[in-house]
């Protein structure tokens, strides 16, 4: 037979302790268990808000939801432990030099009534929280609530860590727990650790409360602690501040400027407008004979919206000689009679405990819509998670139906995916972005005429005329020379392209593999090998027919082309371009000339050759009369001093109106049938590379997976599963389960006007 162990030594079998919402032997007949089901929704929150951090503290993903929660913060030696020992009225947290706290302590405060009892804590309301041990235990079934039902029956209070089944009724034996969990936690170091300690106090001398009391802030490191506490420190409290869910408790001593608070500072980085900040001002009996705090505690030093309230704790002494929390409480309320008459009532820890849980319930009723939403979110994120980890693979499973599922989902996302159908992964959208921005931009930044000098195509055109001028302007053999040799610059570009397809349906590939078979490590390998190879495979026939669509261009230069201007429209054009600037050039002239031909008398009319007269056109098709006879070298200038003169004459003297006239026309024509051939290469190459990559891999991925894969002797070895998978989804389960409880829990509130 199982039993429960108090703190106490007294062992009750675990059949007599009381079913969860079974009324306890003493609380039988009890008009408190007869109204707890009437108790208002209001008063329900916030044990509503402590089981769900339950349910998520034990799956270990406390972080999982922000809820609701007051966050104590405040400097080391400020007085915050002894202002939760007021709020519980208990001895229970650990005290000595440097920092004491050194792991958050998440704190439930549970209001229980007991028959025993002989009265509620210092400003307790007569309903407020109430119900019996029973009935806190019905609301609230864990393994840990049912065992302090035990212990209530020899005890008024009693104190629950999560991590723990026993029942302390000592609350020297809760502050020992508590240091040798800290211990555990930090591993023996002076360091602080995020990992948190869970306690719950049931005692009909608290309000429900929800309170994380978290390390003091340091500057210095002291002893053995790192040099980095400070920067740990902070870390760790705006963690828990930073959740929009919290309400900040800022713990401020009088004896110092308030100005200089550090734990208002910090409330201050995250809660600017001061919303979700509470103050409270400690050590007002240590302040100087003469001052007081008054200015401070009406909010004209530091205005924080949810008010500030002033305690007196117990001094050193008090502690040592174990003064008790009534004596305490009465000395409290006595100190701010005589010194803060005005604002006794809104002093003192009794005070502030029924602040903090009006406080919190409020503040838990206009969180809990979107407490609500997130908790739906979660679960459909959850679900989908699991619905990726699979079914646990059991010996029976048919795994040779499972292999050929899993290959089958691959190649269906696989496809999805590169005809941009997946939701889930970055979809063909980049393939398209890969034909019509990066490669046209690509073919864009390729000019016509680029590394294409004047002195490249004026040899062009002497090699192409060899000993016999040209009768005409450019000769064939000199434009399809050149433009060839342009043409041969688009292949670049276009086997780039190819490469960076070939990289996006890699990188398709992989990320389809790691969602569908992520819980399959040898599986996920041996797909991502079969399918980089098949890839490889078909870049090479893809690549050669890219090269022969070029080469297909580079065969036979079309002339005839329709779009290609061709040599008598280049030759009309450039004739009234030059045309039309000479007589812009010549009117300009006359306009000039003319005021001077005005004070001087005309002179005889110009005689103009007839080479002049018939225009420029005529030195255009070159007229030998018009030039001088070149002189003769002499026989002691032949050789290779003669051809080496004559080539640096060809290309350094000035160019005659006629090449002018060749270079602008050839160029002309250069541009017009390059823009034809990188048209045909913008259309042709995105073609070839869907045909003869895209869609053949897409079209013939399964055949070549099933044929390489889908072995029985590899079954066994391709379905082995990761043990951080089984992990994974293990802890998903989990949480999942927890969503679940929490979505149940909340619904307890649901009826509530928010």
């Amino acid at each position: 037979m199982e039993h429960v162990t108090t703190r106490r030594g007294s062992r009750r079998p675990r059949s007599e302790v009381p079913a969860a919402g079974s009324a306890s032997p003493a609380a039988v007949g009890s008009p408190v268990v007869a109204k707890a089901s009437s108790k208002p929704v209001m008063e329900r929150l916030i044990p509503v808000i402590n089981k769900l951090q339950d349910v998520f503290a034990t799956v270990g993903e406390r972080d999982a939801l922000e809820l609701p929660q007051i966050v104590v913060v405040g400097a080391q030696s400020s007085g915050k432990s002894s202002v939760l020992e007021n709020i519980v009225g208990r001895d229970f947290l650990p005290r000595g030099t440097g920092i004491v706290t050194r792991v958050p302590l998440v704190m439930q405060l549970i209001n229980v009534s007991d028959q025993g009892s002989a009265g509620a804590a210092p400003g307790a309301a007569g309903s407020e929280g109430h119900g019996t041990a029973a009935t806190a235990m019905a609301a609230d079934p864990s393994t840990a609530a049912a065992a302090a039902v035990a212990a209530a029956a020899s005890a008024s209070e009693w104190a629950v860590f999560l991590h723990s089944d026993e029942v302390f009724t000592d609350f020297e034996l809760v502050r020992q727990e508590i240091a040798d969990r800290t211990e555990k936690l930090t591993r023996g170091i002076k360091g602080i650790s995020d990992s948190p300690i869970n306690l719950k106090i049931y005692s009909p001398h608290v309000l429900n409360l929800t309170l994380v009391d978290l390390p003091g802030i340091t500057k210095v490191p002291v002893g053995d602690q790192p040099q980095d506490i400070e920067r740990q420190i902070r870390n760790l409290v705006l963690t828990y501040i930073r959740n929009p869910s919290s309400i900040i408790l800022a713990v401020s001593p009088a004896n110092s400027d308030i100005a200089n608070s550090d734990s208002l500072q910090l409330a201050r980085e995250v809660d600017p407008e001061g919303d979700r900040t509470l103050g409270v001002c400690t050590k007002l009996d240590l302040m100087d004979k003469g001052t007081d705090a008054m200015d401070v505690l009406t909010g004209k030093v530091v205005p924080v919206k949810l008010g500030i309230i002033g305690v007196v704790n117990r001094s050193q002494y008090d502690i040592e000689h174990r003064k008790c929390m009534r004596e305490a409480t009465r000395a409290e309320e006595g100190f701010f009679q005589k010194h803060y008459p005005g604002i006794a009532h809104r002093c003192g820890s009794a005070y502030l405990g029924k602040s903090l849980n009006k406080i919190l319930m409020h503040h838990i009723r206009d969180c809990l819509p979107e407490l609500k939403r997130r908790i739906k979110d979660l679960q459909h994120k959850t679900e989908h998670a699991m619905q990726a980890f699979g079914d646990k693979l059991e010996d029976e499973i048919d795994k040779g139906a499972l292999l050929l599922a899993s290959l089958t989902s691959f190649c269906n996302t696989f496809r999805a995916a590169v005809h941009g159908q997946s939701p889930d992964i970055a979809d063909g959208a980049h393939l398209s972005d890969i034909f019509h921005e990066t490669f046209r931009r690509s073919l864009q930044d390729v000019d016509a005429l680029d590394d294409l000098g004047v002195d490249d195509i004026l040899k062009a055109i002497r090699s192409a005329t060899g000993t016999r001028p040209a009768l005409f302007l450019v000769p064939d053999t000199a434009f399809i020379a050149l433009v060839k040799r342009q043409i041969r610059k688009l292949e670049d570009p276009a086997l780039r392209c190819l490469e960076l397809v070939y990289e996006e349906l890699e990188r398709l590939m992989q990320a389809c593999a790691v969602q569908v078979v992520s819980r399959f490590r040898p599986l996920r390998e041996s797909i991502i090998s079969v399918m980089s190879e098949l890839l490889r495979k078909r870049l090479q026939p893809t690549q050669a027919m890219v090269e022969n669509l070029l080469a297909i261009e580079l065969a036979y230069i079309n002339t005839s082309h329709p779009d290609f201007e061709g040599g008598a429209r280049a030759f009309a054009r450039l004739m009234q371009i030059a045309q039309a600037e000479a007589e812009r050039d010549a009117h300009t002239n006359t306009d000039r000339d003319a005021p001077l031909a005005a004070e001087s008398d005309p002179g005889p009319p110009e005689v103009r050759s007839p080479e002049q007269q018939r225009g420029w056109y005529f030195n255009l098709l070159g007229s030998r009369a018009s030039k001088p006879e070149p002189e003769t070298p002499s026989i002691l200038n032949r050789g290779n001093s003669v051809e080496l003169q004559r080539e640096s004459s060809y290309i350094h003297d000035p160019l005659t109106e006629k090449q002018r006239m060749e270079i602008e026309l050839i160029q002309s024509l250069i541009q017009s049938y390059f823009f034809i051939v990188k048209r045909n290469v913008q259309d042709t190459v995105p073609k070839a590379a869907m045909h003869f990559l895209v869609n053949h891999v897409t079209d013939h991925v399964q055949n070549e997976l099933v044929r390489a894969l889908y072995k029985k002797e590899n079954f066994e070895a391709l379905l082995e599963e990761d043990a951080y998978v089984a992990a994974k989804r293990q802890s998903t389960a989990e949480l999942l389960a927890a969503l679940n409880r929490a979505a149940l829990i909340i619904s307890e509130v649901s009826g509530f006007d928010v």
